[in-house]
């Protein structure tokens, strides 16, 4: 009778945990993002905490809003600038479609051996462009829905990132004694080796967030520099861009191209020739110095496993998964080390 007991409380635990994980379910990846800010981000907790005696929630409370003012903010500047070049860009087109293109640049024919092919081409496509439009229009709707679907998904993460700005206050309020409650849930699970797996992931964490953001941070500053050499309108508004196209693979690219082709449409030929030189050798190639230094600074797991759980990571998981990517990979590392070394230890005499 006693075994039923236990086995029917051990269903009912299980049934309360899963009832739990499915009520959380819209709000895991909010509360992952908010578990990462807060955790980069301890040392700023402890030392504010420390200037305002002890007073924990203060602390949460200024550094939380900190955040909302160079996070969130920043996105709603950049959301309406973005609308702003979005209408420039449709004038633009409107205008291609009315006037057709310029004439093509001097440049263009003196390149030997395929200049007169390329003069000729740019010609037909500027006769060609109302047949071109009239092709095209029956595919604008399609685009229009696109972006539509593309919009309430950047809406989704806007809200998103919000409850993840609130929960961040909860995390630092509360972070050394969820600490201590998931430290306790291992050693119950794994035993001694617990604090060695909490460390762990702990450390893969912070290795991944100063390589993927801070080489990002570096690639939006230096675009931004680059932005504003060549006299690219809203640089600052590219530098962010960057920022966050930085994120992604071979992202950095997407925004300093299309702005080298800007300044070649201009005329400013010499500019064209720096941005593209500079977004190749300066912006773009940071990303293979600055990044694997991050990355393998301060840990002893090999460099390839944390890249591989980076890139396969955000392939899986979408943007998350830069996280629990590496974070997952690590602990089976480990998990495989620590079981190869007990396997080949020659068993205890009884």
């Amino acid at each position: 009778m006693a075994n039923n007991d236990r086995l029917l409380v051990q269903i009912l635990l299980l049934a309360l945990l899963g009832a739990g994980v499915w009520v959380m379910a819209p709000f895991i990846s909010a509360l992952l993002w908010g578990a990462i800010l807060a955790f980069a981000s301890w040392p700023l907790m402890r030392l504010l905490t420390r200037a305002l005696g002890g007073r924990e929630t203060l602390a949460a409370a200024l550094l939380t809003t900190v955040w909302i003012l160079l996070v969130a903010l920043p996105l709603v500047w950049l959301g309406f600038n973005l609308a702003d070049h979005i209408r420039d860009a449709t004038a633009f087109v409107r205008d291609v479609q009315v006037d057709g293109l310029p004439d093509a640049p001097a440049w263009l024919g003196g390149i030997p051996l395929v200049g007169e092919r390329l003069v000729a081409w740019w010609d037909s496509v500027d006769q060609q462009g109302a047949a071109l439009m009239a092709s095209v229009k029956p595919y604008l709707g399609q685009v229009g829905n696109w972006l539509l679907a593309r919009s309430a998904q950047i809406g989704g993460g806007v809200l998103e990132l919000t409850l993840s700005l609130v929960f961040v206050f909860f995390f630092y309020r509360d972070g050394p004694r969820l600490a201590a409650f998931v430290l306790r849930l291992l050693q119950r699970l794994i035993g001694e080796r617990a604090e060695y797996y909490l460390d762990l992931v702990a450390g893969t964490v912070q290795r991944v967030v100063n390589g993927v953001i801070g080489t990002a941070a570096a690639q939006g500053l230096l675009a931004m520099i680059g932005f504003l050499i060549a006299g690219v309108p809203g640089a600052i508004v590219l530098g962010l861009v960057t920022f966050m196209l930085s994120l992604i693979p071979m992202g950095p690219p997407l925004a300093w191209i299309p702005a080298t082709a800007w300044l070649v449409w201009q005329g400013e030929y010499g500019m064209a020739v720096f941005l593209g030189v500079w977004g190749t050798f300066v912006i773009s190639g940071v990303d293979n110095v600055l990044k694997p230094y991050l990355i393998s600074r301060g840990g002893n797991l090999p460099l390839v496993i944390v890249l591989l759980g980076v890139f396969g990571g955000l392939i899986a998981f979408g943007f998350i998964g830069l996280f629990i990517g590496p974070t997952l990979l690590a602990v089976a590392y480990s998990l495989l080390l620590d079981w190869s070394r007990s396997a080949g230890q020659p068993p205890v005499a009884r």
